[in-house]
């Protein structure tokens, strides 16, 4: 097995089910599946009885799903009684390669006796194919760049204790490597790399998106436009995004493209994973819709490269980790804006269905800032009363004078807690 860092996504306990691992290029899907295969193989597993197939062998470009079939029956003729005997791992890597898939997957979970993991760099295969090709018999599995604490074990430095019981240089430690991570980001190839490599790197995940997951996938022949709304989507995190206004400038300049187009464009990229829109928050989908959604990163480590101005946004780049935290523990988050007008960042609900309004706050210290953050959770919390208040902020020591209903947090802590 090749080595590798440990991942923390699960893997649901359903039985009589395939996997879909998605998420964006080089974040580790594969990674994890080798994951997956080591975790059998240590419970007694015979190793012949794992199969890792990547589509992305330049051999099986003009693969058909007709020919799919041989893979199963070539794999059996070598291991005949891996057919009867027990059940038998396949791990089919970046299979969305192969037009029609769906139907042979289905087919291979109700003829053989196999546990079944597939990847995928696409939404797709969460959206349409799994929901109706597939039928409801798939269940995803979304791989994000490493976490914090993820981030803190692929460099040997992972806290064996909670927050709470670490030494003061042991949480100092932890707050020097947070700032790195904010710069940095979580793609594992990116970690400890000098700004110029990491520039180049990053720079070419992007550019393997567009061309690979959006052009090669889509058919879109408006490159010019895309890697303009790209950039746009990218150089401003965490602030609403209009189609309208985006469209408006395009044509300001010259640039002639539909309103459709460019609809279809934002939903093409966020399918790749390389950004994620946050909704307005509303229990009315009427209401939702007449809000400009706000746009992420998938990574911290992009903003240095396109957002401005300079010096780093740092700001961005705590409220982008705080949001992509959310999405690993499996929250439904959204933002919401009270009736004067201050915004929350996030209004997040738990899997369990509570409320949890968030803000986040780089520096307390700046008083009209922290003001600011605090009246906009209270006057919200009058909206919706069942509400926990947080907040969270860079600073280690909680800052004096802070609302009762309102929890404070430093960000370390928050990030590696398993229970916030």
């Amino acid at each position: 097995m090749p080595a590798f860092t440990p991942r923390d996504a699960r893997v649901p306990d359903v039985p009589n089910k395939a996997f879909a691992v998605i998420g964006m290029r080089r974040a580790g899907k594969t990674t994890f599946l080798w994951q997956v295969a080591q975790q059998r193989l240590s419970r007694g597993m015979p190793r012949e009885h794992t199969l890792y197939f990547n589509f992305e062998d330049e051999r099986l470009l003009d693969m058909r799903v007709q020919d799919l079939q041989l893979i199963v029956e070539t794999y059996y003729q070598l291991y005949p009684q891996a057919r009867e005997q027990t059940q038998t791992l396949f791990l089919l890597d970046e299979i969305q390669r192969v037009a029609g898939w769906e139907t042979f997957a289905r087919r291979l979970l109700d003829a053989e006796n196999v546990a079944l993991f597939l990847s995928g760099s696409s939404a797709r295969m969460l959206a349409y194919e799994l929901g109706t090709s597939m039928r409801g018999r798939a269940l995803p599995i979304i791989i994000y760049p490493f976490s914090f604490r993820e981030y803190l074990r692929h460099l040997g430095e992972e806290p064996d204790r909670p927050y709470s019981r670490l030494r003061k240089a042991e949480r100092t430690a932890l707050q020097s490597r947070l700032m790195q991570y904010l710069c940095e980001g979580g793609f594992p190839e990116a970690v400890g790399l000098e700004l110029i490599d990491r520039r180049e790197l990053l720079s070419s995940y992007v550019d393997g998106v567009i061309l690979r997951d959006v052009v090669e996938r889509y058919q879109v022949n408006n490159l010019n436009v895309l890697r303009r709304l790209v950039r746009q989507l990218l150089s401003n995190p965490g602030t609403p995004f209009s189609v309208n206004k985006f469209f408006n400038d395009l044509r300001s300049q010259g640039l002639s493209i539909s309103k459709d187009t460019l609809h279809a464009m934002l939903g093409y990229v966020e399918d790749a994973f390389l950004v994620q829109s946050v909704p307005y928050f509303a229990y009315s989908h009427a209401q939702q819709r007449v809000h400009p959604r706000k746009v992420y990163p998938v990574d911290m480590g992009f903003i240095p490269f396109y957002a401005a101005p300079r010096p780093f946004p740092l700001g961005h780049a705590l409220e982008t980790c705080v949001y992509l935290h959310l999405l690993r523990r499996k929250f439904e988050v959204c933002y919401l804006r009270t009736p004067s007008g201050y915004e929350v960042d996030f209004a997040a609900q738990t899997p369990s269905g509570e409320l949890q309004l968030i803000q986040v706050c780089v520096d307390p210290a700046d008083k009209a800032t922290y003001e600011r953050e605090v009246r906009a959770l209270l006057e919200a919390s009058q909206q919706y009363p069942e509400a926990t208040l947080h907040l969270i902020t860079l600073e280690t020591v909680p800052p004096l004078g802070t609302p009762e209903p309102v929890r404070s947090y430093s960000a370390v802590e928050w990030l590696l807690s398993e229970t916030q």
